[in-house]
């Protein structure tokens, strides 16, 4: 019999990245008791990951519970950057309804409808909440008349559209039902929150159904699945079958050594647990996401939505450069294939597949970012690899053409540099299809563009619009190929022999274009060291020292005045480098090397590429 359990409810955070969600998780759990008053708390508690706090993103959904009023709130704080819509996707199968949080001067942004749209295909209730009401140039009523029209784009029906809004500040702790009220702390939203989102439901008495959402990984205890009970009730020592909706001739017997329950930011160990708790299992080898853990009397699967494909992908590779295994602790194929199909534990969205050749491995995403996050965690880890170019994932349609991803892609920039921006994303195909006014005197221009034709773009954007752009994509389907892009218009500048570069090589390099290395720094032949000013790669010497005489001395070089070098972040060295380089990746250093290091075999192989190139 279907039951209703009042003391419980599950909620996901939702919103565009940047909107305050995980403060506005911090908020809710300072005020319901978690911390002793004297406890000293990092900002953004709930972004525990490095990365996380130094972009200020989140990237992995993170589950979190507090007590209000006798009924227990289970949190999701999920991601709101496009790359990690994976995340999101999944984890709302555990919750009864949303928060939908929106900045008050922003408003709904790109990745604030793709969130919604997730959550309305599933008919969660949504309760809006237009943080940031302090802003100094908020908009909190424009922003709730926006809200509403996103609604009606993607075809609300009437309660959804009856949602009820919430007004908050989450860094200053206050929430209220009206723009009238001044709120004094997060009550009203809590209260809307157990008011609003239904109870979670289901049977007590039928056969034991857990969903696994989202996987952790602890070095301690293996996998950990994060999931909602369903039906029945989940036991320690119970005997569970593991089926799922997408395999249906998996079926996996196990038994559950360990259950936790989530209490503030701990996991709590429980010997059971029933119908609508969001509960953490350990001592599963073979858990996957998409998962069902069932009686093994009746092993019914729980249908589970399929992750979005990966759209992009960038080969792993041994690193075979001269200065190979000097600052990583892992360097061999066999330790980078085990890091990376260790991923795949907790990274649902992602893709690895062994090559032809036993040192490198394709590895797949849904955009750069989720790729080069990868690369960090690995780099930090003690990992020294290489890594291509990111290219797209084409597709063939039934008639055997060629298809690739298309991005919807948004631009806010001031006026005067919508002109720049337009001619620079239609070189890179892609078609104005939108241009009207946005926030404080900002043009708001929409493209249609390939994946491919953003892929190295974002830094030059940073460029084009002198910091004050912003630049938002979501993926919406493949499209027919739509032609070439060129995508770097400078060479490179390759050193020319193997070394340490001198002042005096770079003081005669640099006039050639951008140097990435200073004095004292390693470099080989086949090494970039530079980007030129000009379309063509160009050799320089930077080892070369002066020859000495009686009348010229080495300390005179001290004279000679070096631009200081342009140091890359990753980011930016991934959008650097071009079809025939790799990135070198340490986890001390990051080189921009050619492909072929060899410059006689690297011109043969640029000859028989640009031959081909003409004969298509």
């Amino acid at each position: 019999m279907i039951q209703t359990r009042d003391d419980i409810r599950n909620v996901a955070i939702i919103a565009h990245v940047d909107h305050g969600k995980t403060t506005l998780v911090d908020a809710l759990l300072h005020q319901s008791g978690i911390f002793r008053e004297n406890q000293e708390v990092a900002e953004r508690v709930m972004d525990s990951n490095d990365i996380e706090r130094e972009r200020g993103i989140t990237i992995m959904s993170k589950n979190t519970a507090i007590s209000y009023n006798g009924v227990k709130i289970n949190i999701i704080d999920t991601p709101g950057h496009a790359d990690f819509g994976g995340e999101v996707e999944r984890v709302l199968k555990m919750v009864n309804g949303v928060v939908l949080v929106v900045d008050a001067f922003e408003g709904p942004m790109p990745q604030t409808k793709f969130v919604l749209r997730k959550a309305m295909e599933l008919g969660l209730p949504v309760v809006v909440c237009i943080n940031k009401i302090d802003r100094p140039e908020a908009r909190p009523n424009d922003v709730i008349d926006e809200v509403l029209e996103l609604l009606m784009d993607l075809g609300a029906n009437d309660e959804q559209l009856d949602c009820p809004f919430v007004f908050a500040s989450a860094k200053a702790g206050v929430a209220s039902k009206s723009l009238d009220d001044k709120g004094t702390d997060m009550k009203p939203l809590l209260d809307t929150i157990v008011d609003y989102i239904p109870a979670p439901q289901g049977d007590p008495e039928a056969n034991t159904q857990v969903l696994i959402s989202t996987i952790d990984y602890s070095e301690y205890v293996g996998r950990i699945g994060v999931g909602k009970v369903d039906n029945g009730k989940v036991k320690v020592n119970d005997e569970v079958v593991i089926v799922n909706h997408h395999e249906p001739d998996r079926l996996v017997k196990t038994k559950i050594s360990k259950l936790y329950e989530f209490d503030g930011l701990n996991k709590v160990e429980v010997t059971e647990a029933g119908i609508g708790s969001i509960v953490a299992i350990s001592g599963i080898g073979d858990m996957k996401i998409g998962d069902t853990l069932c009686a093994p009397e009746n092993p019914v699967a729980i249908p589970f939505q399929k992750i979005s494909e990966p759209t992009i992908s960038m080969n792993f590779i041994v690193n075979d450069s001269p200065l190979a295994g000097q600052e990583g602790k892992f360097v061999t194929s066999r330790q980078i294939r085990d890091r990376l199909y260790r991923e795949l534990n907790t990274d649902v969205s992602l893709r690895v597949e062994d090559t032809e050749s036993t040192d490198t491995f394709k590895v797949s995403g849904r955009g750069e970012l989720h790729l080069s996050v990868l690369i960090e965690n690995m780099r930090r880890e003690g990992y020294e690899f290489a890594v291509s170019k990111a290219e797209v994932i084409y597709k063939t349609d039934e008639n055997g053409k060629k298809l690739e991803p298309m991005e919807k892609c948004y631009v806010d920039v001031p006026e005067e540099f919508s002109g720049t921006v337009i001619s620079r994303l239609s070189e890179r195909k892609g078609e104005l299809v939108n241009m009207g006014t946005a926030n404080g005197g900002y043009s708001r221009l929409e493209f249609n563009i390939p994946s491919r034709g953003l892929i190295g773009y974002r830094n030059d954007f940073m460029t084009d619009t002198k910091g004050n752009g912003i630049m938002n994509t979501e993926f919406s389907g493949y499209a027919p190929f739509k032609g070439e892009i060129s995508y770097r218009k400078q060479g490179s500048l390759i050193a020319f022999e193997s070394g340490e570069a001198v002042t005096y090589g770079l003081f005669n390099a640099q006039e050639r274009g951008t140097l990435f290395v200073k004095p004292g720094d390693k470099v080989y032949s086949g090494m970039v060291i530079g980007s030129s000013g000009k379309s063509e790669d160009i050799e320089v010497n930077v080892c070369k020292t002066k020859h000495l005489s009686n009348t010229r001395t080495s300390s005179s070089d001290e004279a000679l005045r070096l631009v200081p070098p342009k140091v890359m972040s990753l980011e930016e060295a991934i959008e650097f480098i071009d079809t025939d380089e790799l990135l070198e990746v340490t986890p001390t250093t990051l080189r921009v090397r050619k492909r072929i290091l060899d410059p006689t075999m690297r011109k043969r192989a640029g000859i028989a590429a640009k031959n081909k190139a003409q004969n298509k």
